[in-house]
């Protein structure tokens, strides 16, 4: 009996660190994301669109893609903040030869 409560503590224990506490390590993370997004950031979106924050919602954001063409998308659609800039894009956001 006793090897029986052992054994579901372990498994407890295990479900915890393996899955119930990287999910919240990444809950934690996605909030963080939406709460410091603003205008004028360069982002990616969960389905691999790279864009520019042009207008920001509580619910939905506008990002341009291309000069002129603005998506709106699910503020929880964008995945991350691009910091570094790969070369692909001019200052104006036009894309280059490179890219």
């Amino acid at each position: 009996m006793a090897l029986v409560i052992v054994w579901l503590l372990l498994m407890a224990a295990a479900f915890y660190l393996l899955l119930w506490r990287p999910q919240q390590r990444r809950m934690s993370m996605v909030r963080n994301l939406q709460s410091q997004l603003k205008q004028g950031d360069d982002v990616l979106t969960t389905s691999g669109i790279y864009g520019r924050v042009v207008r920001l919602g509580e619910a939905d954001a506008d990002i341009e893609v291309a000069p002129g063409t603005v998506l709106r998308v699910a503020r929880g659609a964008i995945g991350q903040v691009v910091n570094e800039p790969d070369g692909s894009l001019d200052p104006h956001g036009e894309a280059t030869e490179a890219g």
